[in-house]
């Protein structure tokens, strides 16, 4: 059984993906991102990053382990099931590639785009026009990745797929078109088609934000520093 620490987010959507996709037994635990549970001294335990998601598998020898940051959990949980990860040497260094591009180049410029686009009060013209160029970039790459493959690591689907799809899926909402992009649209289709990508990405559908974030959740989201997690830890 494993302890699922989630809010309904692209970032949370990965691993939600995964673990459905694998059919592993799992408890969610909501982390209300928006009400600072993130920085509860019990979840920094588990994620001393303050983010959500995070594991907590008790599957195992001796005693729980816990696992954050969405791309080693995939990682964690793609080797510990043997599924997912290719077959031999050569396709596990393809989705490592790929697993560590999407944590160091899509998702950041993908979120921060989301946090000029959806949450940063006024207009922020360079900083938008920045992300939103990094993240046109980030699609590029992916459609030459897809040119001639049916997933991003030629014929077999695995957590290189799921890691990089929650963020496309929202590229309209961040203002961005995949006219232009046929094998990018296509490999999305397929992705989504998925029971499994279906039941991850409605998980927790009823608790998402459906508005504008409040002051109070601005400060949660947006105005924190290492003080904060440092109060967290001493309370």
């Amino acid at each position: 059984m494993l302890d699922f620490y989630y809010w309904p987010t692209p970032n949370g959507w990965k691993v939600a993906i995964l673990l459905e996709e694998l059919g592993l037994d799992y408890t969610t635990h909501p982390v209300n991102i928006g009400k600072g549970d993130q920085f509860k001294p019990e979840f920094l335990e588990i994620s001393p990053n303050n983010r959500m998601p995070a594991i907590v598998d008790h599957d195992v020898a001796g005693d729980p382990v816990s696992v954050f940051e969405s791309g080693a959990i995939m990682l964690y949980l793609a080797e510990k099931t043997r599924r997912f990860m290719g077959d031999d040497p050569a396709e596990r260094r393809e989705v490592l590639e790929w697993l560590f591009w999407q944590v160091g180049n899509q998702g950041p410029m993908a979120g921060q785009l989301s946090h000029f686009v959806n949450y940063a009060p006024g207009e922020n013209p360079y900083s938008h026009t920045r992300y939103a160029k990094e993240y046109d970039r980030c699609i590029g790459v992916l459609e030459r990745r897809l040119e001639g493959r049916k997933w991003i690591v030629g014929e077999k689907y695995s957590i290189a797929d799921m890691i990089c799809w929650p963020w496309v899926l929202i590229a309209k909402p961040l203002g961005a078109s995949l006219d232009i992009f046929p094998n990018v649209t296509r490999w999305r289709k397929a992705v989504k088609e998925r029971p499994a990508v279906q039941r991850g990405v409605d998980l927790g559908k009823d608790i998402r934000r459906s508005g504008p974030p409040s002051d109070q959740e601005r400060k949660f989201l947006f105005d924190q520093d290492a003080s904060t997690a440092q109060k967290a830890q001493a309370s």
